[in-house]
């Protein structure tokens, strides 16, 4: 882990005013214990002669160390013992945490060597064989490396009969906020066996409507109902998960550090820190964006080509009659050299004057871009303007935090036979997204059917899994609308382009109908709908189209064309043999070896999902 800059460390030196003594008067004391000298002394009303006052906490520190009083307070001695982290992002909240988060992200910002030359290789492969008779039975079909999503994937393939583990470097549970989905996503769960119909009320911990689009002097609201009204339980959902994985037969492997893979001819086995080895036929890489292995197979000089920088709280307080609606793009400024800042707030289940805001970016990895704790400075400035609320009447609860690089070359290719990314680490998530578990649930019926054939075909090498991982272009062609929300380094765009511009697409969009605006609400890039936003925003506001293109460049609208028109013919060769190509590939009695059935099933997928189409409202 990098080490910390005493830039990064220094706290802030502005003067502590009215408002910080409101803030702490509101959290009743809280703020004080376990730090009560370094307040007094801040103030200068009790220094001890000849010490010098020290610098004033900024707004995040204070609200982070009260955080951090609250939770130790509350926590016995022997909850303390495993009162640790959840795994994932957003499983930390903590100033120490955060410190942590801001340390990695100043180190990917200051250099491009993601991988460092001269570090051991996570990944090795060997020509020796790995398996002898007498480990047979102890070698898995899949195992899954991590394992807050990653269990998912298992509990798929273990109800398909293939014998799975998972690895978790720490406990394997689900953290205290709330994911945002709605009811079609987890009918998707169902579907898949992962869970039972029964389990689904429990993991909800509220459901509203309607959820609101917006943007700063720019068009009306949009509303829509029935996406991401539902705020589920993750700890909840992970213990349900796990209940039925382990029920049919699933291991489960906590507390175990993994210190590399060995990639054999008949096995990859997995290294374990003070353990035995794990073996499996096929590894399933869960680990996220910073997987050791995502990063040793994008390379020294693999720099993410866009970057979602994410704060956020759930605090109560709110007023209980007007916390009964959510916003799922929202912005209350104008943009700056920095960016635009945009916003997202859901009510919590914890209660019902409990809120959950996050403010987001769209940025590159550019050495001038803030930290997260300077943005979390602008949060608590603008948070309460936005939101209609004064920010001591608030108790802050959690904070949230985070930075999602994305890239062009996605979804990652396989670059080792028996290994396969998935998830984040793959990078099938939509550069508009922060976080995976949508995504990963609308391919978790694509990635269950195509590794349950490559598993029962035998057909585990790299190029056989690359077909897993095939190109999409409706992924690749939601790079442009991420470039044209996000400011790069030198830019200079009118403060007000960006919400003009969303404003006129969302206008549009709705305009257009449900066909054409759900499925973009949800990530989902489709040619038909998305020619027809187009064309009417170019018919509506010409003087925009020109800004577009201006603001754009030359280079990522001729990019973007290239994908558009791949998505049209993937969208044209789905609509017209998919379903031929579909059956031809089921029927064994053909003379079609394993191997073509699975490339021919695999080709259609790439062409359905690759043009949104698997998608329906």
């Amino acid at each position: 882990m990098a080490v910390y800059s005493q830039q990064q460390q220094r706290p802030c030196t502005r003067p502590w005013g009215p408002g910080d003594r409101m803030l702490c008067a509101a959290n009743k004391g809280r703020l004080l214990r376990g730090h009560s000298s370094r307040f007094i002394h801040a103030r200068g009303s009790s220094a001890p002669s000849g010490v010098p006052p020290s610098p004033s906490p900024s707004t995040t520190e204070r609200i982070l160390l009260a955080i951090d009083d609250d939770t130790n307070a509350a926590a016995s001695e022997k909850n303390k013992q495993t009162n640790v982290e959840a795994g994932g992002a957003g499983g930390a909240n903590t100033l120490a945490a955060l410190r942590r988060t801001d340390a990695a992200w100043a180190s990917l910002r200051a250099s491009t060597n993601t991988f460092p030359k001269g570090m051991p290789p996570f990944v090795t492969t060997t020509a020796s064989s790995s398996i002898t008779t007498s480990d047979t039975n102890d070698v898995y079909d899949v195992v899954v490396c991590g394992g807050t999503l990653g269990i998912l994937v298992a509990t798929a393939l273990q109800t398909r009969g293939h014998k799975c583990a998972v690895i978790e470097r720490g406990p394997l549970r689900g953290r205290q906020q709330e994911w945002n989905v709605s009811r079609k996503e987890l009918a998707e769960l169902v579907k898949l066996g992962i869970l039972t119909q029964e389990d689904l009320e429990p993991i909800i911990s509220i459901e509203f409507n309607p959820v609101r689009c917006a943007f700063h002097d720019a068009g009306e609201s949009v509303l829509v109902n029935d996406i991401l009204n539902l705020g589920v339980s993750p700890a909840e959902l992970l213990i349900r998960v796990r209940r039925r994985f382990e029920s049919a037969g699933g291991t489960v492997l906590e507390h175990t550090a993994l210190e590399g893979i060995e990639v054999h001819p008949d096995a990859a086995v997995c290294k374990i820190a003070n353990s035995d080895d794990v073996k499996a036929r096929l590894v399933l890489d869960c680990m996220g964006f910073g997987s050791p292995a995502v990063r040793q197979a994008r390379g020294a000089d693999a720099r993410p080509d866009g970057v979602c920088l994410v704060v956020g709280s759930c605090a109560s307080g709110f007023d209980p009659a007007k916390n009964t609606s959510g916003d799922l793009i929202y912005t209350c400024t104008d943009a700056t050299e920095q960016g635009q800042y945009f916003w997202e707030a859901f009510p919590a289940g914890s209660g019902a004057d409990h809120r959950t805001t996050y403010m987001f970016s769209y940025l590159d990895a550019s050495e001038h871009r803030p930290s997260l704790e300077e943005m979390f400075e602008d949060y608590w400035r603008i948070m309460p303007a936005y939101q209609n609320v004064e920010l001591e009447h608030l108790k802050v609860q959690r904070v949230l935090f985070g930075f999602f690089p994305t890239y062009r070359d996605s979804p990652l290719q396989p670059q080792w036979n028996r290994i396969l990314q998935v998830g984040d680490a793959s990078g099938i998530q939509s550069p508009l997204s922060f976080g995976g578990f949508g995504a990963l649930i609308r391919h978790l019926p694509r990635l269950q059917s195509a590794i349950d054939d490559a598993l029962t075909s035998d057909l585990l090498e790299r190029d056989d899994l690359a077909l897993i991982n095939a190109y999409q272009p409706s992924l690749s062609g939601a790079w442009l609308f991420q470039r044209a929300m996000s400011i790069p380094k030198g830019a200079h765009p009118p403060p007000t382009f960006i919400n003009n511009l969303l404003g006129t697409n969302f206008g549009v969009m709705e305009k257009l109908g449900d066909g054409v605006l759900r499925p973009f609400l949800q990530d989902v890039i489709q040619f038909g709908p998305l020619a027809r936003t187009l064309l009417n925003m170019a018919v509506s506001n010409p003087p925009l189209t020109a800004r577009i293109v201006y603001e754009v460049g030359p280079s990522p609208i001729l990019d973007w064309v290239r994908h558009f028109a791949a998505m049209g013919a993937f969208s044209a060769l789905d609509g017209s043999v998919g379903a031929g190509m579909k059956q031809l590939a089921s029927d064994e009695t053909n003379m079609l070896s394993a191997r073509q059935r699975f490339v021919l099933r695999r080709v259609e997928e790439q062409w359905r999902y690759g043009s949104g189409l698997d998608y329906h409202c």
